[in-house]
Order: structure tokens, then sequence, then C-alpha cells
């Protein structure tokens, strides 16, 4: 019955999010005048496809504009009927927003002016041309203003050709993107324009109908986190978002960094006179009714007599002091949320002076005075940092999510990470314990912020701070019993120091989540690095799904349901096996699925294939992004045929990447991702994909580095073990090829394990005689990948636990070891724990 109820909730939920989804993914970006001209970007609705209307046809649409480009055209309408040609003309340069409607080569015949604040604020706006081939007339609405003109000399009945973008020799092209494109009467065409790659638009019924040229799919955006821009201070800094002016703050005591996420434009400020507060962490809050931003410090170890809390105005850039009160200990980490009906400022938890806090902590901006809570009724909330806080107006109340601390509070007790999500009621001053889940992953604690919409489910970011380099991972989880999803990539961060840290935000307008993460490299200067990503956020299978529409409502309910069924089964194996996968104090995985982290920096001009697929370029910044998956499955062949056989021929990279598919269309497939991957490549130095005696292939120059490329190098040398902690750093990325499962890819997979996987086993076996223990626990982690079931790499494991006096450990490892090797193989295993003794 509770597996049914569940079940029936999952599906609810599934058709929900689906819903949400529909209304707000999808689209596609068109390059304008920033980029050259062959890389504009130019889409034919109907393609080679001939479409008759008659009295009457309406083009809808949803436009969203960008900032880097603020003229050009944004669509023709060319009728085959008469010769005659219409063009809607943007001009974003003054004070207006101005769309001007035209007979082309001849004059202008509707002239829109728009409010240019709230178009871009609005991110997404309506767009409809109408043509009323009976009365011979055309009306243009934007948004909620209608123009028109009775001169059409619109034929009837009327075929349009329909271009977006560039097209003929017209190139003068803004940067915008459309989405829910409709055209028709009665009878309508609908494009949800929610591909994913490819140069093939489909209708809603899934038909190739459309084509386009130099696409960018922003369903893209929903999955991979966009780098934006990056700042750095050698004073202690503090960032914050401000949602309704769409700017990101990063601030320190002489000036302050303003970057508007809508414009993509960054300016800076120096203060008159410095922030009185001197800077420690940098903790701050935003008051954006009155456009104040105020930061403060909770305690200060050597005596002070300064502010400790001081405000901004944001319009004219003074500072204020406002308190010189501290509070009895440092919070490190500390969960908080401002209420600005209240002008209340209130903090959670903390950590500082070897103890945890369960305190809350409020400042009232009205007072200037901070005040402790009195002790809150009902369920005990232990002593905490690192927690996720965040306020839901609808029922006014606090939720509390996750962190690390223990029941007494005391460091030296030791810590415990939590899972759980508590309510504090503001209007019954009531603290309820909601749910806590058993976690199966790696140990990781949220982010201060929290997102929060409505009662069914909250986001934040996670990571596994107890590594130097790792990756934030956003989370979504269900209010009403802790359930969740793992949703788009990751983001790297390196958190060395306790002062780093990283915070969520949502912007209801822009439809964006925002990620700021600041590095700090030795507690004083740091640098913020600032990422975006489309809402509602998608899951990696569901990024695939989008790659043509759905054929019909039916099968959109059979998926629903499939789904549901898949969701409610995997719930039970869940339950089944939550005590099988361990991690150990140490942070070493226990699991063989371990997704051990790696210890190398990021580097520049840079392809990793172990662990997650991620490219980086000249510059450093992650561009994984621009490698959508028919790119990466074309990179990893080209590749691999570079270093088996000099190669691949153009007729047998056709035959894997579009088995069966006519050769009319292989040959224009096929051209178009080879110029996307030169175009990706593009962004890094020292490797260049050329085409050479009937082959594709790929040559690198020192420049460039590749993780697989350089394990090819070093298990080929003579001598391997001089570049053993090299080879360690490389594969404990995690397996190779991770997260890439399609077929294409086994052949690949297989060959690089059958030449790592001896050359493991026997630096496995020199590094026990060295008695370097932990190098054999994260080697056999790494045979585990190849061999789950590697019964020498499972030996010296536990073997090496028990040398470095992890006997609970190694016990735990045994155990689970056991109960694999009797699920694959169907019998006992053979050996017992004393065995290893």
């Amino acid at each position: 019955m509770l597996v049914s109820v569940k079940l029936h909730c999952y599906i609810l939920l599934l058709f929900t999010l689906l819903g949400v989804q529909k209304s707000f993914l999808g689209g596609l970006k068109f390059s304008g005048g920033e980029q050259p001209i062959d890389k504009r970007t130019s889409y034919n609705v109907f393609g080679d496809n001939q479409v008759t209307f008659t009295d009457s046809f309406v083009i809808d649409f949803n436009l969203s504009l960008y900032p880097t480009t603020q003229i050009g055209y944004i669509i023709r309408i060319k009728n085959q009927e008469n010769n005659t040609i219409y063009n809607l003309f943007f001009d974003g340069q003054g004070s207006e927003l101005s769309f001007k409607f035209n007979e082309e080569g001849k004059n202008n015949l509707i002239t829109a002016n728009m409010d240019k604040e709230e178009l871009l604020n609005m991110h997404w706006f309506k767009m409809k041309l109408s043509f009323d081939l009976k009365r011979d007339s055309i009306t243009l609405a934007i948004h909620d203003k209608t123009f028109g003109t009775s001169n059409g000399s619109l034929p009837n009945p009327c075929s349009p050709v329909i271009l977006f973008g560039k097209s003929d020799f017209i190139i003068d092209v803004p940067t915008f993107a459309i989405k829910d494109l409709s055209v028709g009467n009665k009878e309508k065409y609908l494009f949800p324009l929610k591909e994913n790659e490819g140069n093939i638009v489909h209708d809603q019924k899934g038909k190739d109908i459309g084509e386009v040229s130099n696409p960018e799919w922003l369903i893209n955006d929903a999955y991979h986190w966009r780098y934006q821009t990056s700042f750095q201070s050698k004073l202690v800094a503090g960032a914050n978002y401000n949602s309704l002016k769409k700017e990101i703050y990063y601030f320190n005591r002489d000036s302050i960094h303003i970057y508007n996420v809508r414009s993509g434009h960054t300016e800076i400020k120096v203060f008159d006179e410095k922030c009185p507060v001197e800077l420690i962490l940098g903790t701050n809050f935003l008051d954006p009714g009155n456009n104040k931003l105020y930061t403060y410090e909770v305690f200060y170890e050597a005596p002070y007599e300064g502010s400790t809390v001081a405000s901004l105005d944001l319009n004219t850039y003074q500072w204020t002091g406002e308190s010189k009160e501290q509070l009895p200990t440092q919070l490190h980490h500390h969960g908080a949320y401002f209420d600005p009906s209240t002008g209340k400022y209130t903090l959670f938890g903390g950590f500082g002076s070897m103890h945890y806090s369960r305190n809350f902590f409020t400042y009232d901006l009205n007072t200037s005075r901070w005040n402790v809570l009195d002790k809150i009724p009902g369920d005990f909330l232990s002593p905490r940092y690192f927690s996720s806080v965040g306020y839901l107006k609808q029922n006014n109340s606090i939720y509390i999510f996750g962190g690390m601390g223990n029941e007494s509070g005391e460091q030296i007790v030791g810590r415990k990470y939590y899972y759980d999500l508590y309510r504090i009621d503001l209007n019954t001053k009531q603290i309820s314990k909601l749910w806590q889940i058993q976690w199966q992953e790696d140990n990781v604690v949220p982010v201060r912020g929290m997102v929060i919409l409505n009662d069914s489910c909250f986001y934040t970011l996670c990571y596994p701070e107890h590594f130097s380099d790792s990756f934030l991972k956003l989370y979504r989880f269900s209010m009403s019993d802790g359930s969740y999803e793992v949703l788009g990539d990751s983001i790297p961060i390196h958190s060395d120091k306790i002062t780093t840290n990283a915070n969520l935000y949502y912007d209801a307008g822009l439809n964006n989540l925002y990620a700021t993460v600041q590095e700090f490299d030795d507690d004083i200067s740091s640098n913020l690095k600032v990422y975006s990503l489309a809402f509602p956020p998608i899951t990696a299978e569901e990024l695939k799904s989008y790659s043509k529409s759905k054929s019909s409502n039916v099968a959109l309910l059979l998926i629903v349901l499939v789904s549901g069924a898949v969701i409610g089964i995997s719930y039970l194996l869940y339950q089944r096996r939550k005590q099988m996968q361990k991690t150990d104090e140490y942070g070493l995985p226990i699991s063989r699925d371990s997704g051990l982290k790696s210890h190398m920096p990021a580097r520049a001009n840079s392809i990793c294939l172990f662990g997650d697929f991620e490219v980086r370029d000249r510059k450093n910044k992650d561009i994984t992004y621009l490698f959508s998956e028919k790119l990466k499955q074309a990179f990893c062949l080209i590749l691999q045929h570079s270093a088996e056989d000099d190669g691949i021929t153009s007729q047998r990279l056709s035959d894997i990447l579009w088995p069966g598919r006519p050769a009319s269309k292989v040959k224009n497939s096929r051209g178009v991702t080879i110029n996307h991957l030169r175009k990706a490549l593009s962004e890094l130095d020292g490797i260049e994909l050329i085409y050479e005696k009937g082959c594709f292939k790929m040559v690198q120059t020192e420049e460039f580095y590749c993780d697989y490329t350089r394990c090819i190098q070093i298990i080929s040398a003579e001598n391997t073990e001089q570049y053993r902690d090299e080879l360690l750093s490389l594969i404990t990325r995690g397996k190779f090829l991770k997260l890439s499962d399609h077929p294409l890819y086994d052949s690949f997979k297989e060959t690089m394990e059958q030449k790592l996987e001896p050359v493991l086993l026997l630096e496995l076996e020199k590094c026990f005689e060295a008695e370097s223990f932990r190098s054999v626990i994260k080697i056999a982690e790494a045979i585990f990948n190849i061999d789950p079931l590697n019964d020498t790499a499972f030996a010296y494991q536990v073997k090496a636990m028990q040398r470095l006096k992890m006997n609970e450990e190694a016990l735990i490892r045994y155990q689970s070891f056991v109960l694999e090797y009797k699920r694959i193989m169907g019998n006992p295993y053979p050996h017992s724990f004393k065995s290893y003794s």
C-alpha cells in the first residue's frame, strides 16, 4: 500500500514537472552580429516544404533579446505569389526598443516602440504577426500592445517562405532567441524548438520540417551550467545577487564590482570612504526594498572597537556604520534568511571556538541590535554548520536542510553528516522534523542558499567539502519525503579553505538559477565565479529525451507511467541496498562505483575522459557545454582511431554515428558535425582536427593535454613506476568515459581497460610491497571500475586497510564485496574475512 501511494505521488509530481518544463524550457538562440557572417544563425521554418494558407495566417512565438548586438533583422516573410518580401527590423540602441515591420525595399508599414526595461526584464515576451489576406491587413502584437496597417498587398491564397535570422544577402542579425513557434490559422504548425542538437527542426508530432544553420539549442542551458564571468580581490570580499536589479555584487572594503546578468556589463565603483567593518568572512545580505547591501561580522578574536554591521546605499555607494555589537563566538558557514516585511535578518548554526551552534540570532534593522531567539519548542534540532536555509512566504516558515555537527555541539566528539529537513513555523513558533533520509552517496554538505518556490520541493547545491577539488551538484529534494534528483551537470570548486563558499539564487523574471562560487587562496584573497542555469533544470536523461518532440499525448502518458513505475521500483531497490554502500571516515569510498576524486588541478587546453567528460579552453574556462552528445561521440571516435589506426574514414564515421540513414542526409549531418567540432576545438591550443588521406584524425602538440593520451604514454613507458603518482591522479578522476553509456563507446572503453588493467595490477603489487597502502586502496578502486569482482585487487585492498588500522572499514568492504559477488555470480564468496588477516 505504501509503495502504491509513493508511486502515485511520483507520477503526479512527474506530470507537474513535465507541465512546468513544457512552459519554460527549450528555444533556439540566434548568433548575430557578434559572430562572423558564416557563423550567424539562419532558420527556414518550412525548409523545402511548400505550405499554403487561405484567407489568413498567424506567426506566433516567444521572443528573447540579448544585449550582444542591438540592431538587425529578426524575421523575413517571402510571398512567392507576387514576389513581395516583408521583414521585421529591431533597433535596441535608444531609450526604447523599436520594432519596424517593412515591405522590403519599399517602405515602413508598422513602427512599434516598446518600454525597454520592461521587455528586457521579462526575458521572454509574446510576438504575433497576423496576416488577414481577405482584408489586406497586417497586425503586429508585442507583449500587451497591438499595432497594425491596412496596406499589405497580400495575395490570397499565400504560400509564405518564413525565415528567421540571416537569409540571402540579409546578414545584419541581432542576437535573439525564439521558442514555442506556431504558424497557421485554424490548422497550425507547432514547433516547440526543444531539440538539443543537429540542424533539423521537428514539429510537435516529431516530423522533420525545417532547417537551421549555426543553431544554439537552449534546452542545453537547462542542463549545462553556463559560465558567466569571474572576479578577483586581494582583500577579503563578499558576494550576493540582487534579483530586482539583475546584479551580482562582489565587494571588499575599497570597492564593489557590479555585474548585470542580463546585459553582461560590469562596472566598478570605488568607495569614497572604506567600509567601516573590518571584513573577516565577508558575510552579507541584501535589503532590496531599500536598495541596501549589509555586511556584518559576528565575532573578532582580538579586541575590536569598530563597526560590526554596516550598510551600503546602492544608489550613492556610501557606507554607514550600523552596529558595534558582537555575538559570543565565530559562526563559520551559518545559514541565514532575510524577512523584508519585518526588517529582520536571522541566522542559524555555524562553527566557531571548537563548537557547533544550534542558536538562532536575529539582527533587527530597525533597532540595529542582535537578539538571540528564545529556545523554540518542538523537535530537537542538533548543533551544526554548513546547513541550507530558506524561507517560504506562503506558510511563513523557515526550512533548514542538512549540514554537519553532532548532538553535543562539541567538536572533539566528532561530526556526522545530516540529511534531514526541519520546518520552523513562524506563526506557531514550533520546530517540526519533516524527514531524515539514508544517504548512499559520498558525504556532501549543502550551500547556504536554498531555493523554495512552493511547498512541494526545494533546490540546493551540494558538494563533498572534504576534498580539495570537487564539484557542486544541484539537487531537487521533495518536501514530503526527501526523495531527490541530481539535475544538470556539475560546477568545479576548490575548497581547501574554510572561508570558501558557494551560493544559489533564483530569478523568476529571467527563469534562471545563478550560482556563485567564491574560492579563497589564503583566507584573504579570493576569486568569484558566476554560473547560470535555465529553470527548471533537467537531468541528463531528460536532456537526451528532447532530441525529438514526442509524437503524441498518448506517448507522453506512456512515458510518464513507465517513468513512475521505474521510480517506484528504484525506490524499493534503494531500500534493499542502502546498507550496502558506505564511505569511510577518511573520505575513501568503499563501494566499487566510488567516483574517487582527483587531486589534479584543472588545466587549460585540456580534455579529460576519465570520470566526467570535461573540456577547458586556453583561458582555463570550462567549455564542456559546447560538446553536445553527438560532438562528444565524434571526438571520441576520431581520437580513438587517431591513436590506433591513424584516423577514421568518413564512411566509417558516418556508419557509426548515423547508422541506416540515407547517404544524402548523412553527408550534410557529417559536415555540420565536423564543422561544429572544429569550432569547439578552436577554443583550445595544441589540438586540431584534420582530414588527410581520406581520414579524419586528431593532431596534438605539447600545448594540449588529454588524460587518455597521457595515460597511454605512461602505461607504454618502460618504467611506469616513475610516473605512478601522475597515473594515480589521472585515473582517480573516475571510470573511463564514466557517464557515456552509448554502445559506440564500448570498443573504446574495452581497448583502454585491456591496456590499463595489467599495469594497475602490477603497480598494485609494487605499492603494497613498498607499504604505500593508501595508493593500494586507490589503485584497487580504479581496478574495480574495470572489473568489479577482481579478486586480486580486493585482497590487496582489504589487507591495505588492515595495515592502516582501518579494521572496521576493511570488514565493511569485505561484506559489501561478498554481497556483490553473490548477486552477480549466484554463488557465495569462497574466502572468509579471516583469510585476509
